[in-house]
């Protein structure tokens, strides 16, 4: 099972849990298909796309539990 965390480079997550990325593209954090995601965490480009800290959280958190029901 993959585990979101905000530090995790969205290139990697990419390769490592498409379904990750699907999710954070619902969030609007459309960097996640943007070919300078291999620069950037999840946390910095939420940061670039307006989030605030306690947006991020709830997105990484709501991310990890859609990923924990999905098995």
């Amino acid at each position: 099972m993959y585990i979101l965390k905000k530090d995790a480079n969205i290139a990697q997550v990419q390769k490592e849990c498409p379904r990750a990325i699907e999710m954070l593209l619902d969030y609007g954090l459309n960097c996640a298909n943007c070919f300078l995601n291999q620069f950037d965490d999840v946390e910095g480009g939420a940061r670039l796309h307006g989030m605030t800290d306690d947006e991020i959280d709830r997105m990484v958190n709501e991310n990890n539990v859609q990923l924990i029901k999905e098995g």
